[in-house]
């Protein structure tokens, strides 16, 4: 699942922490990096947040509940 424009990295993290199964971010490498972790979202991260917003970026979420967690966050902005 490809994610656009996330302005509210407060509320996409506190989405994430949500999720019951694993959440993984999928970097340009194509590493997976478990979102799940404090520790990752803080410092693989970290570039993203230079401007306080993430134009995009390619997550993988294993659970189907999560996965409409994720949706329903974006559609409500």
């Amino acid at each position: 699942m490809k994610l656009t424009n996330i302005t509210d990295v407060d509320g996409f993290f506190k989405t994430i922490d949500q999720c019951k199964g694993k959440v993984e971010l999928v970097t340009a490498e194509g590493d997976r990096l478990n979102l799940k972790s404090k520790l990752s979202q803080y410092v693989s991260l970290a570039n993203l947040f230079a401007n306080a917003e993430i134009p995009e970026m390619e997550l993988v979420a294993y659970e189907h509940e999560d996965l409409e967690r994720l949706i329903n966050y974006m559609m409500a902005g």
